[in-house]
């Protein structure tokens, strides 16, 4: 029987339209047994040779991985980034990838502003103080009189700008590949806005090669006090380096929704500058049944491109 891998660790698999018409032609669905994001030899051992075709997360579909899939055909990304696979291994192997660059981007960007909220206002702090009952009003700050740096300035960058040009921030942007103005944000070169922002957001694709984008070198050069928050992907940071600027007043903070290594068990949840979320910035009902629906449709269509289902609609 041919199957079908949802690897993604959440996933309505009963709410997909898509996939009932996959089971009615007679694959069968599995998913991912962990419940969590898998590791490259899970997700090549998931792999056997009868799954055509997987509705991926962000594990590492590397060449070792697509080239053991002997029986894979199309690869649909639930989300945006294709940086956790290897495109050109696709598409030698002739396997086809979609992802979902829309759906997502409203719910990782909402995230991403209610992050900075929180640590400018010191939401969670104040709920754990009173939580161990301590009493304590928290000084802080408003969004308004900072200035925000984006790193990365594709859809979510630019709608993290929208959302934030509402509360009268200045708008720092950078991205590697250039971008057009759109009056909202300041075009600026990467260390000019590490060294002014008193907020610096990350929303780009895992770095290529082995090091952090946001190396120890590059958090120094943030601005002392400043706020970093990372709704992108965890490899970016160097965790032990952003640990030591906070443990040493260097940076004022941290609000992270992704980390090297998940579930995160490390330091920074000692911190009380910290504040953490389990990977959960597509992870709005609305958002989220949009993103798995079109990543199920994705899927369908290319298996019936190939002819291994009905002809799409």
């Amino acid at each position: 029987m041919p199957k079908v891998l949802i690897t993604t660790s959440s996933f309505n698999v009963t709410a997909a339209e898509s996939l009932a018409r996959l089971k009615q032609a007679g694959y069968e669905i599995a998913t991912n047994p962990h419940g969590r994001k898998l590791s490259e030899d899970e997700v090549a051992a998931l792999l056997g040779e009868d799954v055509v075709g997987m509705v991926a997360g962000t594990e590492p579909l590397t060449r070792r991985v697509l080239a053991g899939a002997r029986g894979l055909k199309v690869v649909s990304r639930c989300g945006i980034g294709l940086d956790s696979v290897d495109l050109a291994a696709a598409r030698e192997l002739g396997i086809e990838v979609t992802n979902t660059p829309d759906a997502p981007s409203a719910a990782v960007a909402e995230l991403t502003l209610g992050l900075m909220l929180d640590q400018l206002r010191r939401i969670s702090q104040a709920d754990r103080q009173i939580r161990a009952g301590q009493w304590k009003p928290l000084m802080g700050g408003l969004l308004a009189a900072r200035t925000v740096g984006i790193v990365g300035y594709g859809r979510i960058g630019r709608r993290v700008a929208r959302l934030v040009q509402a509360f009268g921030a200045r708008l720092l942007a950078t991205d590697p590949l250039g971008f057009e103005p759109d009056g909202i944000a300041e075009a600026c070169a990467l260390e000019p806005l590490l060294a002014q922002a008193d907020i610096v957001t990350l929303h780009m694709p895992s770095p290529k090669g082995t090091g952090h984008f946001l190396n120890a070198a590059r958090i120094g050069l943030m601005k002392r006090g400043a706020v970093l928050v990372n709704t992108a992907r965890g490899d970016l940071v160097d965790e032990d380096a952003l640990v030591q600027a906070i443990r040493d007043g260097r940076l004022g903070g941290a609000a992270l929704d992704t980390y090297g290594k998940e579930p995160y068990t490390g330091p920074l949840a000692e911190l009380p500058q910290v504040v953490l979320t389990a990977h959960m910035g597509s992870y709005a009902e609305e958002s989220r049944g949009i993103m798995e629906r079109e990543a199920a449709d994705n899927l369908y269509k290319g298996l019936a491109a190939r002819g291994l289902a009905g002809r799409a609609t």
